[in-house]
């Protein structure tokens, strides 16, 4: 576990009840931050979480939020300022994949998931902004993927949507900068979760092949990175995007 001092600190994390949002929620807590995330549609593991959550001692609340609806997002960031007058981290954690090869994409997929994992990151940046300016601080943690990085095939959509992730994390660093808001990417190679953990022996064989270091990543390895990014030992690294992919974009 990790052993920053979030102490004081209110964390909103988007997508934040599975997976690696959940890692994400947890760790921050441990580090001392009190927690509000979103989440799309399990109602029952978001308030297990949030009891969760209080039982460490922290102040946590959970919304259930579409992340590319930009009046939703608006309307999540100004419960969280009025209920805990603050937001000192963002993490931009919400996605969704709907692969398949180019050549047989609806448009639907790609606006679905461009929509939900780029959209989304602007809708809550935008959001978060006015209030991390008038409190001369900040830290923005973006979650985007190695395939962002080089790229897949029969993900377009996806590697477009992570991609542009990248960028915007970059742009927005510079204009926030001055502020003392710092806005930084993390890039997950293959993690293990309940997407991996549907793969047979001989896709993950196959996924073995391209990690240097021939295993998966824990959740809690992506997590480790954010908590990280969101404490004042990061104060001068903005604009960056970390691989936490063992090895794979070398």
């Amino acid at each position: 576990m990790t052993n920053y001092n979030l102490s004081g600190k209110v964390a909103l994390v988007t997508g934040g009840s599975r997976g690696i949002g959940r890692s994400i929620v947890l760790s921050l807590a441990h580090s001392g931050a009190d927690v509000v995330f979103t989440y799309r549609s399990k109602v029952d593991e978001a308030n297990a979480l949030v009891v969760e959550l209080i039982a460490m001692g922290r102040r946590a609340a959970a919304f259930q939020s579409d992340a590319a609806n930009s009046a939703q997002s608006n309307e999540v960031v100004q419960n969280v300022i009025k209920d805990f007058g603050r937001i000192d981290i963002l993490v931009n954690n919400a996605g969704i994949t709907k692969d398949g090869l180019l050549m047989r994409m609806s448009e639907q997929d790609w606006d679905d998931v461009v929509n939900t994992n780029l959209k989304s990151v602007f809708n809550f940046t935008k959001a978060v902004c006015r209030q991390m300016m008038s409190q001369q601080s900040g830290k923005i943690i973006n979650i985007s993927s190695i395939v962002g990085v080089i790229g897949n095939a029969g993900q377009a959509n996806y590697v477009a949507s992570k991609a542009g992730v990248i960028g915007f994390t970059k742009s927005i660093a510079k204009e926030l900068a001055s502020r003392n808001i710092q806005a930084n990417c993390i890039a997950p190679g293959f993690i293990e979760t309940d997407m991996t953990e549907k793969l047979n022996e001989k896709q993950k064989e196959a996924i073995l092949t391209v990690i240097p270091q021939k295993r998966l990543a824990r959740p809690e390895e992506v997590a480790a990175v954010v908590c990280f990014l969101a404490s004042a030992d990061s104060n001068y690294i903005t604009g960056q995007t970390i691989n936490v992919d063992g090895g794979m974009a070398m």
